[in-house]
């Protein structure tokens, strides 16, 4: 299977894991900052494989399953470093949900995909809002030490992160109710 490039920057998302891990823990000045920097990197290459993956005629099975694999793992292992950051009951009941639903939509999904009815999964624009929120709540909440930065700041990364939780649970609501809807037909049919 040759490589190309949108493949490439999905590939390229799952090294930076262990680096943003490692970088997260190194006790060197502004490791926050660069563990911050590697995830928006991630982030951008998680629309950008996509975009060059349309705009190219580059779109191949190995990307299609690749690169929601590596969206979910940078997203979920992100959320574990900082909820030991943030040990808060809020904060670990956001990343839990957000956890939580990228477990049943995958499953879900894969169900569907059985079922010969994987589009009636698609990504909805309450999913691409929803990431779009996670992605620069856990980017900047990587980048802030609680202990020592600006409460304001540290308030409204929280808002982000919330926000995402409560679209997450709807957007997970839109796959179920879709899915819902042909598992019934199904049924119905037999």
């Amino acid at each position: 299977m040759p490589i190309n490039i949108p493949n490439a920057l999905t590939l390229m998302r799952i090294m930076l894991i262990p680096v943003l891990v490692v970088v997260f823990y190194l006790p060197f000045k502004n490791h926050l900052t660069v563990a911050a920097i590697i995830f928006a990197v991630a982030a951008i290459t998680d629309w950008l494989d996509g975009y060059l993956a349309r705009r190219l005629g580059q779109m191949t099975a190995f990307g299609a399953f690749l690169d929601p694999v590596a969206d979910k793992l940078m997203v979920v292992i992100a959320l574990v470093l900082l909820v030991e950051r943030h040990d808060t009951l809020m904060f670990t009941v956001a990343a839990c949900v957000i956890i939580g639903r990228e477990i049943v939509i995958s499953a879900l999904r894969e169900w569907m995909a059985e079922l010969g009815e994987r589009t009636s999964v698609a990504v909805s624009y309450i999913g691409k809002v929803k990431t779009v929120f996670q992605m620069v709540a856990i980017t900047a909440l990587l980048a802030i030490d609680p202990a020592r930065d600006e409460n304001w700041m540290l308030a409204l990364c929280y808002l982000v992160l919330y926000s995402a939780a409560v679209l997450t649970l709807w957007s997970m609501l839109i796959y179920l109710k879709a899915a819902w809807v042909i598992i019934k037909d199904r049924s119905n049919s037999l």
